[in-house]
């Protein structure tokens, strides 16, 4: 498996700048924990948001990170359960060729990603895992 540390993606001529379109389900962690991911590990704070995307997949968003990127809908406000959107950003991704793990953060979660899964890069030092088939229905080339 391809051990991939800290890559800087705007730098590598096969990332892609994309951004996603997605509305997805969000609850508020009420204690400390870890939800395990289709990609690997996510740890959490109390606060920070358990989101559920379209299909059924989970994972976890920081509540400072989580406030900047994502706007309530349905009339609820910021911080409460219920459905949010994503605020549109360009992001940057790669597709990968073969089997690979990344951390989430310097000394973060590692993820795991399988041929043809999307290693992404919301911002230095700050990385992600997309399957495949997620990557297709909720990302747009820029």
């Amino acid at each position: 498996m391809l051990k991939l540390s800290q890559p800087d993606l705007a730098t590598d001529s096969a990332a892609r700048r994309v951004v996603k379109n997605e509305a997805v389900a969000v609850e508020f962690a009420a204690a400390a924990g870890e939800l395990m991911s289709l990609e690997g590990p996510n740890r959490f704070a109390t606060g920070d948001a358990i989101v559920t995307g379209a299909s059924g997949e989970r994972w976890v968003v920081s509540r400072e990170r989580f406030d900047a990127k994502y706007a309530p809908e349905g009339g609820i406000a910021q911080g409460e359960p219920g459905t949010y959107r994503n605020k549109p950003s360009v992001v940057l991704a790669k597709q990968m060729h073969e089997p690979f793990s990344i951390a989430r953060s310097a000394a973060g979660d590692v993820l795991t990603g399988e041929a043809g899964d999307w290693v992404m890069q919301y911002a230095p030092g700050d990385y992600g895992v997309v399957k495949a088939a997620r990557f297709a229905k909720v990302y747009r080339e820029m």
